[in-house]
């Protein structure tokens, strides 16, 4: 479904991905995991459209969408959950999902999809008027997520969700991404809570540095003994 090349890419000056190739097949779930400053939402960001390719090639279901605009990545099928949700905090639940289904294909069955979304995350449907930087870092998870898949999208690119979310919310974030699986979406992850990612997915990568240093079904990255001893803490 989406295969990256040899992609580099950077701010200015710095560069952060080193020749990074990655695949997702329709119907996966694909962890990227990897300490901070990894590259890994320069990685999300390239995919989605916001920072542009220094070199290599991206497809999408063979067709090549590297240099396109973020607008149009949306277009076509891929909708991003960025870190730290950047929601906009004084607009309600509901106008933030509007805003999530602003491209014209999403507008015409705006209806549809917000019931959809409504029934995927009964929290937002009783928080609906409620401005949405009053809600717990947790709801406010739930609606940056319900936000992305407004735009109807094939495949959800999701950003360090568990982030500075207490465990019990957390293990709620992950149950969701079964739930969205589950609803036929293919899942790309960005993630520190190794333990907990490699439970929700098929396949994970591992990127340090830059640069993609192991990758594998998730059982075998659960059974790496690198990745248990950096990773796990155990």
């Amino acid at each position: 479904m989406l295969s990256l090349a040899t992609v580099s890419a950077g701010y200015g000056s710095f560069q952060a991905l080193f020749g990074v190739s990655i695949e997702v097949s329709r119907g996966e779930a694909v962890a990227v995991i990897g300490p901070n400053g990894a590259g890994k939402t320069t990685l999300m960001r390239v995919i989605s459209g916001i920072l542009p390719m220094r070199e290599g090639t991206m497809t999408l279901e063979g067709r090549p969408v590297g240099g396109l605009p973020a607008h149009r990545i949306v277009e076509l099928g891929i909708a991003h959950v960025p870190e730290n949700r950047r929601l906009f905090p004084r607009l309600s639940v509901e106008e933030n999902l509007r805003i999530g289904a602003f491209i014209p294909s999403a507008r015409a069955g705006f209806s549809g999809q917000l019931d959809w979304v409504y029934n995927l995350f009964p929290r937002l449907r009783d928080r609906r008027t409620q401005l949405a930087g009053t809600m717990s870092g947790g709801e406010q998870q739930m609606c940056a997520i319900a936000r992305a898949l407004m735009s109807k999208p094939q495949l959800l690119l999701m950003d360090e969700p568990s982030a500075g979310l207490a465990p019990l919310v957390v293990r709620q974030v992950f149950d969701l991404v079964q739930r969205i699986r589950a609803e036929g979406l293919t899942v790309l992850i960005v993630e520190q809570n190794v333990q907990q990612v490699l439970e929700v997915v098929d396949r994970a990568y591992l990127l340090e540095a830059g640069a993609i240093k192991l990758s594998g079904t998730a059982a075998e990255l659960k059974g790496s003994s690198f990745i248990r001893a950096a990773y796990m803490g155990l």
